[in-house]
């Protein structure tokens, strides 16, 4: 009866090894996965943040230029008004 109760508590705690360290690998595997997808992630939003501060410099010298513009039209506008 003592091999048997052996026998029962090897089979048991293989068991409850198993039970245990499938979940475990499923979830190191799910971590290593989204760490892979978060880091790429993050690359991705330096590239857009690099690329979104290039663009907002473009449009504000854009807006510098037309501003020199519209001041350009004002006085000329104005010495034609003094003119009539």
């Amino acid at each position: 009866m003592n091999e048997w109760l052996i026998v029962t508590v090897i089979i048991a705690l293989v068991g409850l090894i198993t039970t245990i360290a499938k979940p475990l690998l499923a979830l190191n595997t799910s971590i290593v996965k989204l760490t892979t997808k978060i880091e790429g992630m993050t690359e991705d939003l330096s590239e857009l943040t690099e690329r979104n501060s290039k663009s907002h410099e473009r449009l504000w010298a854009h807006n510098d230029k037309q501003d020199k513009k519209l001041e350009n039209h004002e006085t000329r506008i104005q010495h034609l008004e003094e003119k009539a």
